[in-house]
């Protein structure tokens, strides 16, 4: 690359510096743009922090260049390098953070990658500019090369660069392949011993795949690194067995973890006697030398981390949080991957607490690890080739292919022994309790690629990046099903809610989940229901369900629950009380064969005095598919003996004899048992739909909209757009407000008025007249000059207002409304209904998170008081579904807009008429989710 690129070249990943943030802000530009800081993670699940370059940066770049090797030099700068021109590194630390803009990678305080961009301005291209990068060689192949990329492009578009250029040596093919790999259609020119490369950096549907797909990867490896350890310490493993140290040892050691252990206990340190007391070879006075090493349940345990000889993954750790600084310096200089830490007075303990959270984390991933808590319960891998059960609850189920993530430890041990009593076998369980760093997105993005897992359980009680918890979710649920507790703002502790922000509205939580295909369930119950059908039994290909039982009482409450959630019961088999084993398995036979039934639920109470194993025997049987397996071809649950789980008897085991796919899961009620099955329809129901992605607008202008109003936000942040500017940012993706003028005097309404056409209308365009039941801040189906006049002149009476608004009257239909705002648990929603405060104070409004797909659209407008009223008016749905898809690909492209409103909205057979509309702008919250990779 040339000299002007003043960056670097080539590829890596890992972990950065807090530390090195701290250092370098004694000279920190008023310019210096921090919301471009980012944890990342590498390709190996390492963490990485990237922040902009600092004048204080100058040693350590000098440092990181003189660790490079020749080859690397020789690709970044053309030819031999050894030494950085004084002149050079002041250039490098000295940038505008527009034209020139350097971005460094860390690990601890150290700098492992750096990428650069100059702007072309001076060779006649004022939206080019040139990138380079540069990473250490023991860094290199970890990811760092795409990362940088993706932030410096995101850097660049922030401050108005469409086109990146690179400079390469022919021979250096792992640059091109770095762009091209990245998703960007780049053109190539050859020159002699270069490569001259080409690419626009607008995000493009490819960039986003790749971009998703190589998150999803590094965060899979990185949970895998934590769930799937060569080996362990337990620091703070205790002697004592009532501590918590001692506990967590006897777990792991019991569950047979694969690997070796390595109790850490510091009071097991010899004191150390200050040299030159005492003549060498001559032992100390009334010192009693340990005859063996010192151990921990009889494994030798060792006084820090650092003292232990072998290589260490994962460690456990259960120290007072006071002890915990010390404790983390051992590990970063240990290489430790990853950390649980049980220990308990973070974040739960108030603000104090929660600022040594934060520094915690931020420590922990400066240094390239994750972690797990603090104030957890654990984590458990049942893999036999792991068996790692590193948590504190006493009672774990066995191995299974259940995924189970939750942030409450102490619910986390009732729902564990709730999974084991139930039989529900687990592939793995994260407990994050504080959830500093490791979070539900991060342990699905695990489960998503993880093949011992086939059903995912939540308990949630926030969403730490909700965009992206909707849109992992929906990829992982159109393979395997994820059910979930949401819980409310009352669960969690104030510094929690503080923190994340709870839900402040179920009935919105619902329709998001739901949305993402997520099951949302209310009880512990009510989720061990939905697993036990999910885990064990096929999905229902449709509704039609049969129900097959020797009491007719309870198959009508059956029959009664099913219908009411959904199902359609199609034949109902009462057998009577005295039914024989042979009756039962033909009845339930005949109904798994019939092509117009999907489902079966059997309810059966045994008569008296009967061996109940033939019944069970004759069920099995019956399920059994034609072609000799052992999974059904359609779901079966029943109501056996009123047995909650699988009982013996209705279980298919394994080798473990734990209960496999194909057992037939049984409830203590008829009505438990029909909505499980209802769930599992539901599912079913979404995973079948059309896969969808959100849709394109091929007209839209999306770098016009985003260019116009971070122009008119400037330095001022948050604002109201005028009317007009609203109008021309909605007409950027294809929607039209009619047509209207701003007046201040009778002369301007009339003027208007002509030139609009009549008839008209005067209105006030203020929220608090619109959308009003008695229309008292509008008049209507102005034919003449004079009608315009009077009420131009009676509304600014009535409303006190100097400025109002002359509109073209629009053909009359049924009002509508559309709204799209942040909500602090799921970030941008848009909410859609009829309009009108009646209706707003009713609730009467459906809400998706965006950016919403087709079928997501058409959920809104399907809602039933929508669908009526737009049925009786003969007015074409099909209008609004296409503007609700461009107002979701606005707000996607245009994160700057924090609030927007259309009301009212007139659907009519001539179509849909925008008469009001309101945008609210100003800085995006977060980047997470809606630029380059990092960590939320």
């Amino acid at each position: 690359m040339t000299e002007k690129a003043d960056a670097l070249d080539h590829s890596s990943d890992d972990a950065a510096a807090s530390t090195a943030d701290e250092t370098a802000q004694s000279q920190v530009p008023r310019e210096y743009p921090r919301q471009w800081a980012a944890d990342v993670l590498a390709s190996d699940g390492g963490v990485v922090h990237l922040r902009p370059i600092l004048p204080a940066d100058a040693d350590r770049l000098v440092e990181f260049h003189n660790g490079l090797s020749e080859r690397t030099r020789y690709m970044r700068y053309f030819g031999p390098t050894p030494t950085l021109p004084a002149r050079e590194v002041v250039r490098m630390t000295t940038v505008d953070y527009r034209n020139r803009v350097a971005l460094l990678a860390f690990l601890g305080d150290r700098i492992i990658a750096m990428g650069l961009y100059e702007g072309l301005a001076a060779d006649n291209k004022p939206t080019s500019a040139e990138v380079a990068f540069v990473v250490a060689d023991d860094h290199q192949g970890r990811g760092l090369g795409p990362i940088l990329l993706e932030h410096l492009a995101g850097a660049a578009a922030e401050n108005g660069f469409t086109r990146f250029e690179a400079e390469v040596l022919s021979e250096n093919p792992n640059m091109v392949a770095v762009f091209r790999d990245a998703g960007y259609q780049i053109s190539r020119a050859f020159d002699g011993s270069t490569v001259h490369v080409e690419f626009l950096i607008d995000p493009t549907e490819a960039l986003t795949v790749v971009r998703n797909a190589r998150e999803r990867a590094s965060e899979a490896r990185s949970i895998a690194n934590l769930l799937r350890p060569q080996s362990v310490a337990v620091i703070g493993a205790s002697t004592d067995p009532q501590k918590v140290g001692n506990v967590l040892l006897a777990n792991i050691l019991s569950a047979g973890f694969t690997g070796p252990v390595f109790p850490v206990n510091g009071a097991t340190k010899p004191p150390e006697e200050p040299e030159g007391q005492r003549p060498f070879g001559v032992p100390a006075p009334h010192t009693v030398r340990p005859t063996a090493p010192p151990s921990v349940r009889g494994i030798r345990s060792y006084p820090t981390v650092s003292d232990i000889p072998d290589p260490v993954d994962l460690a456990v750790i259960a120290v007072p949080a006071a002890s915990i600084d010390q404790v983390l310096d051992d590990c970063m200089a240990k290489g430790v991957r990853t950390l649980v830490v049980v220990s308990a007075g973070f974040g739960e303990r108030g603000e104090a607490g929660l600022e040594n959270e934060k520094r915690l984390a931020e420590q922990v991933r400066a240094h390239g690890m994750r972690l797990v808590g603090p104030n957890a319960l654990g984590v458990v891998n049942n893999d036999p080739e792991i068996a790692l059960n590193a948590s504190l609850a006493p009672r774990i189920p066995g191995a299974g292919r259940v995924g189970f993530f939750c942030q409450s430890g102490a619910l986390g041990i009732a729902i564990l022994d709730t999974a084991a009593h139930r039989q529900i076998g687990l592939s793995t369980f994260v407990s994050a309790g504080n959830r500093a760093d490791v979070s539900g997105n991060d342990v699905l993005q695990y489960w998503d690629s993880d093949d011992d897992t086939d059903v995912v359980l939540l308990y949630l009680e926030s969403f730490g990046n909700p965009r992206k918890f909707s849109r992992i979710a929906r990829r992982v649920a159109l393979k395997k099903p994820i059910v979930a507790i949401k819980s409310g703002s009352g669960a969690m502790s104030p510094v929690h809610a503080q923190r994340t922000g709870p839900v402040r509205d179920d009935r919105v939580a619902q329709m998001v989940l739901e949305q993402a295909g997520v099951i949302q369930v209310e009880t512990i119950a009510e989720l061990f229901d939905c697993a036990t059908v999910l885990a064990y039994q096929p999905l229902p290909t449709g509704p039609r369900t049969a129900i097959v039982g020797n009491s007719s009482v309870i198959a009508s409450l059956a029959a009664n629950t099913a219908r009411t959630s959904g199902l359609d019961v199609v034949n109902s088999v009462d057998l009577g009380p005295a039914v024989t084993h042979e009756q039962l398995a033909t009845a339930v036979s005949e109904a798994m064969t019939d092509d117009d039934v999907d489902a079966v639920i059997v309810v059966f109470v045994p008569p008296v005095a009967v061996d109940s194993a033939d019944y069970a025997l004759g069920l099995m049987e019956a399920a059994r598919p034609a072609d000799g397996g052992d999974v059904p071809t359609k779901p079966i649950v029943t109501t056996f003996l009123a047995v909650e789980g699988v009982p013996p008897g209705l279980s298919r085991t394994g080798p473990d004899g734990l209960p496999v796919r194909g057992s037939i899961p049984s409830y203590p009620t008829p009505e438990r048992a029909a909505s499980a099955l209802a769930q599992a329809h539901r599912y079913a129901r979404w995973r079948a739909r059309p896969k969808e992605q959100p849709a394109l607008i091929p007209e839209a202008r999306p770098e016009d909209a985003r260019s116009y109003v971070r122009e008119v936000m400037g330095e001022d942040g948050a604002r109201d757009l005028t009317a007009r500017q609203a109008a021309f940012v909605l007409a950027q993706y294809g929607i039209e407000v009619v047509p209207f003028r701003d007046v201040s005097t009778m002369h301007e309404a009339s003027a208007a008025a002509r030139e609009l056409g009549f008839p008209v209308v005067v209105k006030s365009p203020s929220p608090t007249w619109v959308s009003r039941i008695d229309r008292e801040g509008a008049r209507l189906d102005l034919l003449d000059a004079t009608a315009v006049v009077s009420a131009f002149s009676e509304l600014q009476a009535l409303t006190g207002e100097k400025t109002l608004q002359v509109q073209k009257m629009a053909s009359k239909g049924v009002g509508m409304y559309l709204g799209v705002a942040d909500s602090p648990s799921f970030g941008p929603l848009i909410s859609f209904g009829l309009s009108g405060r009646l209706f707003e104070a009713l609730g009467d409004r459906s809400v998706r998170s965006i950016p919403i797909t087709e079928h997501d659209a058409r959920g809104l407008v399907d809602e039933p008081s929508v669908r009526t009223l737009l049925a009786e008016d003969n007015s074409d749905p099909e209008t609004l579904v296409d503007l609700l898809q461009r107002v979701s690909a606005l707000v996607e492209a245009v994160p700057e807009i924090r609030e927007l409103r259309l009301d009212p909205i007139l659907t009519s057979p001539d179509g849909i008429a925008v008469l009001g509309s309101q945008i609210r702008v100003g800085p995006v919250p977060t980047l997470a989710d809606t630029g380059p990779r990092r960590l939320g």
